[in-house]
This record gives C-alpha cells, sequence and structure tokens, in this order.
C-alpha cells in the first residue's frame, strides 16, 4: 500500500493523501484478472499442524520474526506475546494499549513495536518497560539488537533507543521522494553495522551514533510522476551471512556485500514483496503472482512458475527442499525449491495469510489475518 510521507507542511500532506484516495478508486474501477483455476495437489509433501491457538483479529502490516526458537506475535488490539514456536506454548503476554501499525521487533525477551499513534512500546515480561512517541508512523518491526531498540520511520529517518530507560542516542534524517510504502522496508544488524533501506539506497550505519559507513542505490527511479517513481527498498531480505540480497519496489531484485557495502548484481523485476533465500538460490514474487527463482550469485532466472497467478501471494519462504507462499484465501502452497513444481496445499482456513511464514526450530509458524496462529511440520 502506498501511503503519504509524514510531511510537515499540512496542505502538501492533505495533497498527497487525495492523490492516494484517488488511485485507490482508479484501482476499484479496474477489474482485476479472475485467476485460473488451481492445479490438483498432488501430495508429494505431507504438512500436519501440531499446535493452534487464537489472539484476535490481525490487521496492519505484521512481521514474524523468529529468535531461536521464540516468535513475537501482535495482534490488531494492541496485544502482544512472545511464543516458543516448537510448542505454541507462550512465554508471556502483554500490551502495547493501543493498535499496532508496526511489529513484532524482538531478541527472544524484549518485544518492541509500533502504536498507530506513533508510539514506539517496548514490553518485557509482559510488562510495559517504556515507551516513546515518535515524530512520524513507522510500518517497519523496531530492531531490538544490542541493548538497543532502532525504528525506521515512515520520514526516512533512522533512531535508536536505550533499550532498558528509553532515551534517544541518535536520530539520522533523510529526505526522500513525497511518497512512501505503507509495508514494513529494510532494517537489520549484520555484524557491527546497522543496515536500514531509506527511499532506494541501502545504507550501512555506526549503530553506535547513526553515522553513515556506506551507501548503495538499488534501483533509478523512473516515470513521469511520484507512483511510478516509486521504488523503496521492502522487507524480506534473503541474507547468507554478510551477502543481503532485496526487493526494490516495482524495480529490481539485487545483491549487496554489507561489509564492503558494494553491489555485486541487480536485475529488473517487478513486484512488490520481499525475497527468501539459501547459499545458492533466490526466491521472490513478482505483482501477478509469478513466483521467480535467481541464481544467488549471479541473478540469472532459474525457473518460474504461474500456476498461482491473481491469487494475491505474500512473500516466500525457502525451506530446506521447499518453497512456501501463503495466499489471500488462506492457503500455503509448496512447491519444489529445484523446478518450482508443486509439491502440495495446506488449508489454513478462509482468512488471509497475514505475514511471512517463519521457521522456528523445526515448525513453520503461521498467522491468518482472522487470528489463528499454527504450528505446522512439512515431513
Amino acid at each position: 500500500m502506498i501511503a503519504a510521507s509524514a510531511l510537515p507542511r499540512l496542505p502538501r500532506l492533505a495533497l498527497l493523501v487525495l492523490l492516494i484516495a484517488l488511485l485507490g478508486a482508479c484501482s476499484s474501477a479496474r477489474k482485476a484478472p479472475e485467476p485460473a483455476p488451481l492445479p490438483a495437489d498432488p501430495g508429494k509433501l505431507r504438512v500436519r499442524a501440531v499446535w493452534s491457538f487464537e489472539v484476535g483479529k490481525v490487521d496492519g502490516p505484521l512481521v514474524l520474526q523468529a529468535a531461536g526458537p521464540v516468535v513475537g506475535v501482535g495482534a490488531a488490539d494492541g496485544s502482544v506475546q512472545l511464543i516458543d514456536g516448537r510448542t505454541g506454548e507462550p512465554l508471556w503476554r502483554g500490551s502495547a494499549g493501543g493498535a499496532l501499525s508496526a511489529g513484532v521487533g524482538h531478541d527472544g525477551q524484549r518485544a518492541a513495536v509500533v502504536t498507530v499513534g506513533n508510539e514506539l512500546v517496548v514490553l518485557q515480561d509482559g510488562k510495559e518497560l517504556w515507551r516513546q512517541r515518535l515524530a512520524a508512523p513507522s510500518y517497519t518491526p523496531p530492531l531490538v539488537a544490542g541493548g538497543r531498540v532502532f525504528v525506521l520511520a515512515a520520514d526516512r529517518s533512522v533512531s535508536a533507543y536505550d533499550g532498558l530507560s528509553g532515551r534517544r542516542l541518535w536520530m539520522q534524517n533523510r529526505s526522500g521522494e513525497p511518497l512512501i510504502l505503507r509495508q514494513p522496508g529494510v532494517l537489520l544488524a549484520v555484524g557491527d553495522t546497522l543496515v536500514a533501506g531509506l527511499g532506494v539506497r541501502l545504507v550501512g550505519l555506526n549503530p553506535l551514533n547513526g553515522i553513515s559507513r556506506w551507501e548503495l542505490p538499488m534501483a533509478s527511479p523512473r516515470g513521469t510522476n511520484d507512483v511510478e517513481r516509486l521504488v523503496d527498498l521492502v522487507a524480506g531480505v534473503a541474507r547468507q551471512g554478510d551477502n543481503l540480497c532485496v526487493r526494490s519496489f516495482q524495480a529490481t531484485v539485487g545483491c549487496v556485500d554489507a561489509t564492503r557495502g558494494s553491489l555485486q548484481w541487480s536485475k529488473t523485476a517487478s513486484g512488490a514483496s520481499g525475497l527468501s533465500g539459501d547459499a545458492e538460490r533466490l526466491v521472490g514474487v513478482e505483482f501477478d503472482g509469478t513466483v521467480l527463482a535467481w541464481r544467488r550469485s549471479d541473478g540469472e532466472r532459474v525457473w518460474s512458475n504461474s500456476q498461482m497467478r491473481y491469487r494475491k501471494l505474500g512473500s516466500p519462504l525457502l525451506l530446506g527442499a521447499t518453497v512456501v507462499i501463503g495466499d489471500e484465501a488462506g492457503q500455503l502452497h509448496f512447491l519444489s525449491r529445484a523446478d518450482g513444481t508443486l509439491q502440495t496445499r495446506y488449508a489454513t482456513g478462509n482468512a488471509p495469510i497475514a505475514a511471512t511464514p517463519v521457521l522456528a526450530g523445526n515448525t513453520l509458524v503461521v498467522v491468518t489475518r482472522a487470528g489463528r496462529v499454527l504450528g505446522l511440520r512439512p515431513e
């Protein structure tokens, strides 16, 4: 989703909001292509549920993160919990005191979320440690690492807070295009470098003071208007050690060396969701639902699967010999890593998959928009 950035001048902000409203009206007027019937399930892979529970409706841009076996889950009402992904048992439950716009970032003990009221809230053992008001919205889960909490905001600023006191340690501001994506962006730690997506640029920062160590443009904005020129980097980073592969919205996919701050390769691609990968392969979904696999070493295409076109797929998860992708109908599609052929499907219910599934131990953790949380084990 595209949203207006937080700009200091109200008339311009109102104009951008109006622009988005008009875009939404135009897109709804165009009838989306009908998806083709799904092929029969070949049943080449068995998937069984080992646990499940309900958390209440899940709304907004939820991201599942695993710190070892621990997974953070948030709901629309502001409830936050850390669970043992292997068993589904809650480690603790708490509340941010308001609906969430970003979360859940955590380190296995301490969790951080951002509310729709632009408040950064940090919890531990189910209790609120502190909260700080942000100057702009955030749609990216805060990064909890090294005793600090890092925030990527919609005004393309990055800030750091002391994990115990909530004292702001530093902030780096970056101007950019007038529109931003209302979906999670790139924010992660690679060794002693904080890596963030600031518009089209992937930036390596010193986490102690926010000073830039390197910057790489991942695409070249093109087009005749702000929407066509929007090329923000989106969440879903395929990481192998210091090698990071990312997607630039509607423009490219590419890989970088985060130690040297050097671009290894970049290929034209048209999609809006993140990537997954291992040492040899990358997988992503294009705008029309075509699933593509690239060779990690040079970006050459390996295979494509168009059987799920127009089914509003989420971001993929490369899981061993399979690729897992959820859709708007609540189905998980398991494809072969080798050639992209369908292995099996698993129905979680009628609600859309809310976030990219995540692996905790040997258990696949899945959340639906209806608030159903499942632990699955492919066999």
